[in-house]
Formats: C-alpha cells, sequence, structure tokens
C-alpha cells in the first residue's frame, strides 16, 4: 500500500481524547517521516457527527458502511457510550467485516467490548480499563480478560487500558512500523512519556527510555517499571542481569545519569503520583502496589521529589479515575 490506512471507528459517547491519541500520534508520526504515511479517517455509521462523553461534536470523515479494505488499522474507540455501540448490530456488523480486510485490528479502552460483540477476542487475551474488566470478563467468557496490562497483543489484535493507553498502543504501532528512534521522535514531539512495553501495569508511569545501544540497561528498566513491588535493590537488579552491582551502576550513571537505586526510588514516585491522581485507592495501597511498603514510605518519597505529602498531591492534582 502506498499509504497505511487507518479506520477510527467512533460512535455517540466515544471518548474524543481516544480517538485524538490515535490520529494525532499517527500525524506526528508522518511528520517526522513515517513511510508508508498514515491515512487516518474517523468513521461513523452514516458519516455523521457524533456528539463525543465531553460533550464536544466530532465530524466524521466516512461513513462505516462505505469502507472497503485492505486497511493497514481497524481501531475502535472507548467511551461512556460503549455498551450501545457493542449492542448496536450496524456497529458490530461492520467491525467484523473489516476487521477481515485489516492487517491489525484495535481497541482503546472500553471498545474492546465492541470487538468482543464481534466474535475478534473469542479465545484471545484482552484488556480494557481496570474499572469495565470484572463485567467484560463476565459479559464475554469466550475471552480472556486480563485487567492489568497497559495493552495486549495476540496475534494481530491489539486491546488496551484507560483513555490515554491509547498514546501507548499507537506509539507501539509507529515502532513497529518505522523503528523505534521514530517512536522517540514522536513521544519527544506529543511532551508525552516514551510507551513501555504492553505488559507493564497499567498503573504505572514511563519513563525515558535508555538508549537501545545498551540492551542490558533498557531490559532492566523494563523489569523495573513493569515490576514496581519486587525487590528492585541493586543486588538484585544486577544479579538478574548477570553483572555486578558496579558495572550496572556504571551503565545507569552513564545511559540514564543516575544509580539503579535513585532510578528505582524516581519510577515508584511517579507511579504513586499517576494512582493519587488518577484513582480513589487509599495511600497504603498506592504505597504497596508500588514498592513503597508503607505510607509514610510513600510519604517521604514524596517529599523528596515534589516537595508536598501525597495527601496535598491528590487534592491538588484530582483524584478520578481515568
Amino acid at each position: 500500500m502506498e499509504v497505511r490506512r487507518v479506520i477510527v471507528v467512533a460512535y455517540d459517547a466515544a471518548e474524543l481524547l481516544e480517538i485524538a491519541s490515535v490520529t494525532s500520534t499517527l500525524e506526528s508520526a508522518n511528520w517526522h517521516g513515517a513511510a508508508p504515511y498514515y491515512e487516518a479517517r474517523v468513521a461513523t455509521v452514516g458519516g455523521h457527527a457524533i456528539t463525543c462523553s465531553s460533550g464536544l461534536t466530532l465530524q466524521a470523515q466516512q461513513a462505516l458502511e462505505r469502507i472497503s479494505g485492505p486497511l493497514d488499522t481497524l481501531v475502535v474507540a472507548g467511551g461512556i457510550g460503549y455498551e450501545n455501540a457493542a449492542a448496536d448490530p450496524v456497529i458490530v456488523a461492520h467491525v467484523r467485516r473489516l476487521a477481515r480486510e485489516s492487517r491489525r485490528v484495535a481497541s482503546v479502552c472500553t471498545g474492546g467490548w465492541v470487538l468482543a460483540a464481534a466474535g475478534l477476542l473469542d479465545g484471545r487475551r484482552a484488556t480494557t480499563h481496570w474499572q469495565q474488566a470484572q463485567e467484560m470478563a463476565a459479559r464475554f467468557p469466550k475471552v480472556a480478560v486480563d485487567p492489568d496490562p497497559i495493552f495486549i497483543r495476540d496475534g494481530n489484535v491489539a486491546t488496551s487500558a484507560g483513555i490515554t493507553a491509547a498514546l501507548d498502543l499507537t506509539l507501539a504501532f509507529v515502532e513497529e512500523d518505522n523503528g523505534a528512534e521514530l517512536a522517540r521522535t514522536v513521544a519527544r514531539n506529543l511532551v508525552t512519556y516514551l510507551q513501555r512495553p504492553g505488559d507493564q501495569a497499567q498503573m504505572s508511569m514511563f519513563v525515558e527510555a535508555p538508549s537501545p545501544a545498551n540492551s542490558l540497561v533498557k531490559r532492566v528498566v523494563e523489569h523495573i517499571t513493569g515490576h514496581l513491588a519486587a525487590d528492585l535493590t541493586t543486588p538484585v537488579l544486577a544479579d538478574a542481569a548477570g553483572v555486578s552491582e558496579r558495572h550496572l551502576t556504571r551503565l545507569f550513571l552513564k545511559h540514564l545519569g543516575q544509580t539503579p537505586g535513585r532510578f528505582v526510588r524516581q519510577v515508584r514516585t511517579e507511579a504513586a503520583a499517576h494512582l493519587l491522581a488518577s484513582t480513589s485507592l487509599p495511600l497504603p495501597s498506592i504505597a504497596v502496589r508500588c514498592g513503597f511498603g508503607t505510607a509514610e514510605t510513600l510519604r517521604q518519597a514524596f517529599l523528596d521529589r515534589y516537595g508536598i505529602p501525597p495527601s496535598r498531591y491528590r487534592v491538588t492534582q484530582g483524584s478520578a479515575a481515568g
């Protein structure tokens, strides 16, 4: 294909941020030399404008029923209208049809319900926003729902977690299609954290990846960001990497500008900040999930990094789940 045709399926009460996370990321990739060029279009039933969950109106570019393949990527957005979309036989039928004509198929957040209703997730592992995961598993027993990862790839079908996980999934697609360097450039242009492996826990934050020239540092970083509650002391990390503590410290200083211990503390604190801002989990639970053990240890880490206690951070940043 001279262009990579990407269709984002939307519907009334879809989440605008999810749609834009996909289309804006791909357009940024185009600006920085993606080849072939991404041609991303928003499609709705009848090509009608939709009212997004935010109340804003979004004009579709194509009618879902008039699209034919081959397509590079088919993406179904999520949003509070997901149950109606999954129950709409027209949307489900066209998603099922277009999936057969697409190189890869994906969903963002609760868009996974539409893929499940179309039978596209039967016998596959899939994820969605952690708040809807249990209900999705009950509704679609043929789907192996895992609420933890940011995104899951099972064959040519990918599902992702809540809202901004669309950025991570789309950056992963950009890297798959164009290489890691372009994906990093796009992430910097969007002023977002570089995407991490999909099996990283949803609560984790993403820190700038080390140079791909040093695979050992990258591997250790991926282990840290994906296992925040584990024993991440320097001796344990060095042993897992098969190098001495001194050598691992030297590599971290060279590629990340800080010791393994300071890096672990930074990542854990940022992950805790994310949970404080996006969930109502109590501080002790957040402390355990992020590897601090106790709320007091978390409080000290917060004071060191942000200059305020976690309780104050939650008040200023908001605590509604995203």
